[in-house]
């Protein structure tokens, strides 16, 4: 705990992009709060920027699926206790896992019975999977953060306690983004139709997803000769592994950007991308969409042979409308000749773009308001004396 004369210090382990993103916004407010105190653990390069000491970048954690997990398994478990000694040597006042679940829980749950103030930031989708995990968290978390309204009530009911603080996106985003102003700065002909293609930030999700989407926008082009298709890649080995597959298929009018997916999705009258945080953004950006997904197929057979995907809607556009408002297509479904009749289907039809607006706008109010600084209040009111 705090020691006499010592500054405060926290502990985060932020998964991966977006989760580094998160814990960049509360670090930012936490220092505010506390000028002096120490951050340390696992994150990336926004964590860093904001004088976060990374004990290992948040790319490590980087898995998805179960089947991804397995394989990684027996690293994943010696970080994890290499990182529980380190932690329980260093005595931070607050341990915050952002994300990664998976990873997280256990490592809160070993921290909390060593007296160690725990926090979760980003209630796992309890929502779709199974309501009572809501009760195994709080044995891991002193406090869970969530950054959809209709989390806290859940948590409620098993007697834990969970905040609802708002999304930093929604924070981050304009109401009314400027495409003119997007375009100007990405160098696009203002006039032009464009097509957001973004197929996930894990090598992963872009090994399934990349051949398809690229097949769709090049279906896509061919009935809308002056299309532009704007991919912006995550991260270096992102980039490399778009470009490998675009050097076996050509495709006219690609513009390849490093990061700037904000501005990409701005920009653009239609993004194609993967289930996620992306089409959240894209939402925020109010922007069309077709959200395609794909899973490894060992992982797809253990989740719905064991029944444990609990909802029919996937994106979280859809959730959060608790509406079909954009097409999803999954697994099967996730084709290349789907996906591009989807895409067309939004730029043939302008005024059911503009339709989307109106909903997206009402979301998006309802998620904002200082999210971050909010997230930095419930950790603040945990610290011991």
């Amino acid at each position: 705990m705090a020691g006499a004369g010592r500054p405060r210090r926290f502990a985060l382990v932020a998964g991966e992009a977006s989760g580094d993103l998160l814990a960049a916004g509360l670090v930012r407010e936490l220092r505010h709060r506390f000028p002096d105190a120490e951050f340390a653990g696992v994150g990336g390069p926004m964590l860093r920027a904001e004088g976060f000491a990374a004990w290992h970048d948040c790319s490590e954690l980087a898995v998805m699926g179960l089947a991804e997990v397995l394989k990684h398994l027996p690293r994943l478990l010696r970080l994890r206790a290499g990182l529980r000694r380190r932690l329980l040597e260093w005595q931070p006042d607050a341990f915050i896992g952002v994300d990664a679940p998976d990873f997280n829980l256990g490592l809160e749950r070993k921290l909390k019975q060593a007296g160690i103030r725990t926090v979760h930031y980003v209630s796992p989708s309890i929502w779709a999977w199974r309501q009572g995990r809501a009760a195994k968290i709080g044995r891991s978390a002193d406090r869970v953060l969530c950054l959809f309204p209709m989390e806290p009530p859940i948590y409620q009911r098993y007697g834990v306690d969970a905040r609802f603080v708002g999304h930093p996106l929604a924070d981050a985003f304009p109401m009314t983004p400027d495409r003119a102003a997007a375009r100007a700065r990405l160098r696009l002909d203002p006039q032009a139709p464009v097509l957001a293609v973004l197929p996930g930030s894990r090598l992963g999700e872009i090994e399934r997803l990349w051949p398809a989407f690229l097949e769709a926008a090049r279906e896509v082009t061919v009935s809308l000769p002056g299309l532009v298709v704007v991919v912006p890649a995550a991260n270096r080995a992102c980039r490399a592994a778009i470009e490998r597959e675009l050097s076996r298929r050509s495709l006219a009018n690609v513009l390849l950007l490093d990061g700037d997916a904000h501005q990409a999705m701005i920009a653009a009258d239609v993004v194609l991308l993967a289930s996620g945080t992306a089409a959240l953004e894209a939402m925020l950006a109010k922007r069309a969409m077709v959200v395609g997904y794909r899973i490894s197929p060992l992982t797809y057979r253990l989740v719905m042979g064991l029944g444990l995907m609990r909802v029919s809607r996937y994106s979280l556009p859809n959730i959060l409308a608790n509406e079909p408002v954009v097409p999803e297509l999954m697994q099967r479904d996730c084709t290349p000749g789907n996906l591009a009749a989807a895409v067309l289907h939004w730029f043939q039809r302008p005024e059911a773009r503009a339709a989307l607006v109106s909903r997206f706008e009402h979301i998006h109010a309802k998620l904002r308001g200082k999210a971050s600084a909010n997230a930095a209040d419930a950790v603040a009111e945990l610290l011991p004396p």
